[in-house]
């Protein structure tokens, strides 16, 4: 299948983009690379450096390698930044999924998988959270993907050929499994990293946000999901996303850590001292968020590889400990980055230099 990555050369695009090659698929990447790494990308993939409102661009390339489905992974993804600047991603995540729908529309493409999050439920109302909990999105982020999620659902309405699968993931951690690929934030705001961050020396102390929930131990529970196994959801979406549907998964292990359990597991894997400061909670946070994923285990066969929290900071710690400085170190895996031999591909004479990159 020719498919289009959106964000592929991103922390969670990249890990799908490599999997999909892997799997022979004839991938196309698409990446503005304001947050990606041009080293991510896989050398098998074609590449275009082309932000999601050039609509004109992206339906040239859709036409040029005839692309039958497209993955979206393009997204700004911090809660916090969303608070602050709501404009700018109501702007990047709904305005420009809407221009790549346009762009999918007079190219003829016509199934779709969403890359979405569990932040469309906001605060929940009960635990686990399945697909029929109320989603009322509590940041602009989260509103941010619900938007495009009832858009979607309207699509299908207005357009019977059109189908697509949308994913609602929790916390994505870890890095491939064979350190090749792994995740380069800058800063890094999540829990994992942050924590293996310390444990290089980096970081003087990893502070606890909060140690007075309503908890076993008082700190914050969340479900960790391995990004690779993030990216074997999205392939079996791909055959799951059927004319005139849209569907909508929870993809998570169905069972939460604490922050403290995560602390323990970081200094188990890394034998590495963590010092740790206790903060005030963050505005916003729920004491726990899990989810429910017995609809996607059932209906696409998804089944989880990595289930257990060590295993998971194993693979994140592999990476950081052989990639200090991510994407910039020596060491990048042979199977990404800028192919020196294949020929750079012209499409045509409105794609310049800059927005084109050799496959």
């Amino acid at each position: 299948m020719r498919i289009l990555v959106t964000g592929g050369a991103g922390y969670i695009g990249s890990h799908c983009v490599r999997q999909l090659v892997q799997d022979g698929q004839d991938v196309v990447v698409i990446d503005n690379l304001s947050r990606g790494h041009r080293n991510a990308v896989h050398r098998d993939a074609a590449f275009y450096q082309i932000d999601l409102t050039d609509t004109k661009q992206l339906t040239a390339v859709m036409r040029e390698h005839e692309v039958e489905a497209v993955m979206h992974f393009a997204a700004l993804s911090y809660v916090c930044e969303s608070v602050r600047h709501p404009r700018r991603y109501l702007q990047n995540n709904t305005a420009g999924t809407i221009h790549l729908l346009e762009a999918m529309e007079v190219a003829g493409v016509k199934r779709f998988v969403f890359s979405s999050t569990c932040s469309t439920y906001g605060i929940p109302e009960r635990l686990p959270l399945d697909e029929q909990s109320p989603q009322r999105p509590c940041n602009p982020y989260g509103q941010s993907k619900l938007l495009v999620e009832k858009l979607l659902r309207d699509l299908v309405q207005a357009d019977p050929s059109f189908g697509c699968v949308a994913l609602r993931y929790f916390n994505v951690a870890g890095c491939s499994a064979d350190g090749a690929l792994g995740e380069d934030h800058d800063p890094h705001l999540r829990v994992i990293p942050i924590l293996l961050e310390t444990a290089l020396g980096q970081r003087e102390s990893f502070t606890v946000n909060g140690d007075d929930f309503p908890t076993p131990d008082g700190t914050c529970i969340r479900d960790y999901i391995h990004v690779d196994d993030i990216c074997s959801a999205h392939r079996l979406a791909l055959d799951g996303a059927r004319p005139g549907e849209a569907k909508f998964f929870n993809v998570g292990l169905g069972h939460g850590y604490s922050v403290n359990e995560v602390i323990s597991s970081v200094r188990r894997v890394t034998q590495k001292a963590i010092p740790v400061v206790i903060g005030p909670r963050r505005a916003g946070d729920p004491a726990e968020l899990f989810a429910n994923s017995h609809r996607i285990r059932t209906e696409l066969g998804w089944v989880p590889r990595f289930t257990q929290l060590d295993d998971i900071v194993e693979t994140a710690w592999r990476w950081f400990r052989t990639h200090p400085e991510g994407y910039r170190s020596r060491h990048i895996n042979h199977d990404a980055g800028p192919s020196r031999s294949a020929p750079v591909r012209q499409m045509d004479a409105n794609l310049s230099e800059q927005q084109f990159a050799a496959r």
